[in-house]
């Protein structure tokens, strides 16, 4: 059977969607290369013909998903003034927290980023600087920049290691609160 000159790419990228999806829910340096692939119906040893290792399909993750939660949460020139206060309620919801598989990669796996090579992490850091220079020009305070991000980061990872509903929502709640706060310092 002859495959199409796309099929190569196609199949590629289904990995790569997939991949994203499995690795945030469950961790990706736990996951193997067969379950990789049999999430996408094809055999482990079929993979090293779309990357040569399984860190540098993480490499390729990671740069995916922090290209995609930047261009989210950092918005535009274009973005309306309450972007960053509507992707933050957005970012800090139930449904952010008790579906990792759709969320941010830093909350997901920021551990793993961790431990991976320079090289991921120096992409990483680049995303974390721009996100935190767009957040910091809208409310006019570098350190606000900063520290929305760890605040944001942070709840949801606490959020997560909870087994108490009420007590995910406490964390929640109270975080959309005092990052309400931050934004309108003059609201107090």
């Amino acid at each position: 059977m002859r495959y199409s000159n796309t099929h190569k790419q196609e199949t590629r990228q289904k990995l790569l969607d997939s991949s994203r999806a499995i690795a945030k829910k469950g961790g990706f340096d736990t996951t193997g290369v067969d379950a990789l692939m049999s999430a996408i119906g094809l055999t482990g040893g079929a993979f090293y013909s779309h990357f040569r290792s399984k860190a540098d399909l993480f490499a390729e993750l990671i740069q995916l998903e922090t290209e995609l939660s930047t261009d989210m949460l950092a918005g535009d020139d274009n973005s309306p003034p309450d972007h960053v206060s509507k992707r933050i309620r957005n970012y800090l919801s139930t449904y952010h927290a008790l579906h990792p598989e759709e969320g941010c990669v830093l909350a997901a796996l920021g551990p793993e980023i961790a431990r991976a090579s320079p090289q991921v992490k120096a992409q990483v850091e680049a995303m974390l600087k721009r996100l935190q220079r767009s957040w910091a020009t809208r409310l006019d305070d570098n350190d606000a920049g900063w520290a929305l991000l760890a605040q944001c980061v942070g709840a949801i990872v606490l959020a997560r290691v909870v087994e108490s509903e009420r007590t995910r929502q406490e964390i929640l709640a109270s975080s959309r609160r005092f990052v309400e706060k931050v934004q309108q310092p003059d609201q107090k």
